[in-house]
């Protein structure tokens, strides 16, 4: 072979040569090596171990409780409507300032109770009375030098009363000091009725099952609302300022009743026959607080 021809094929393989090397050496995408080292999208090399971290979870939102109801269970299986306040100013714990006067009574007044042989009863004032509410509550009143006496409710006590004034029998008046005083600055507070007997209900005069006032009467503790049963369910009744839970339109009279105090006891009472006027003793009471 001619040297010129060895020359030139020598130089042939050498430029093939180089360009398989270029091949091996450069990236599909025309990107030398070192270049796309340095990009962000750049493949991971062969051999090396990937690992692609999971999606991102969110944290679980904490959960939600809603609290139960702070309102006393009631004592029965019927449910207890909870769209008014049970108790009005006289509340329990809360602690009253006034005076105590006195005034001939037998227990009879604006709370419509018959006449009692017992003394220790009174009359409240116009704004703590606040429309029959405070009928047959119990209160504990006491003088500053001690001493004290438990009266019940039993009539209004209109102007000149003055807010916080109790209006007491005299012999009442008497346990807490000398009726020549004419007047004691006391505190009072609401206790329940000591060794209560059992609740008693009665049928206003004129009560028919075409109409009906029904009144609780011998309660330990305030009344705050006055259910009759109608038509499968429960019908509250509107009190009035002479203590009496009026049925205007009949529904529920002769019924079975409901009556539930200011702590959100509830005392079902079977019907009772429509007597107007006769107290009608059930065996049903509240219980002490």
């Amino acid at each position: 072979m001619p040297r010129r021809t060895v020359i030139v094929s020598v130089v042939a393989l050498l430029v093939v040569a180089a360009a398989v090397v270029a091949l091996v050496v450069t990236r599909a995408d025309g990107t030398a090596p070192a270049a796309a080292a340095n990009r962000s999208d750049a493949a991971p090399a062969l051999g090396t171990a990937v690992t692609t971290p999971p999606p991102s979870t969110p944290p679980p939102s904490p959960s939600t409780t809603t609290p139960a109801s702070s309102s006393t269970a009631p004592t029965t299986s019927a449910a207890v409507s909870a769209d008014a306040p049970l108790a009005g100013r006289i509340k329990p714990g809360a602690s009253h300032s006034g005076v105590a006067t006195f005034y001939d009574t037998d227990g009879t007044g604006a709370c419509g109770y018959d006449a009692s042989p017992d003394p220790l009863n009174a009359a409240m004032n116009v704004a703590d009375f606040e429309g029959s509410q405070a009928c047959g509550a119990y209160v504990e009143v006491r003088a500053a030098g001690g001493a004290s006496v438990t009266v019940r409710i039993t009539n209004l006590c209109p102007a000149p009363c003055r807010a916080g004034q109790l209006d007491l029998n005299p012999k009442a008046f008497d346990r807490l000091g000398a009726r020549v005083r004419g007047e004691i600055p006391v505190t009072w507070k609401l206790v329940s009725r000591p060794g209560a007997k059992q609740m008693s209900l009665r049928y206003k005069e004129g009560s028919s099952q075409y109409w009906c006032g029904i009144q609780v009467i011998d309660h330990r503790n305030p009344v705050a609302r006055l259910e009759v049963r109608a038509g499968g369910s429960w019908k509250r009744l509107q009190r009035t300022d002479y203590n009496y839970f009026l049925s205007e339109n009949g529904a529920g009279c002769g019924g079975a009743v409901a009556v539930t105090d200011i702590y959100g006891e509830r005392l079902v009472v079977d019907p009772l026959p429509i007597e107007p006027g006769v107290s009608q003793p059930t065996n049903r009471q509240f219980a002490p607080h």
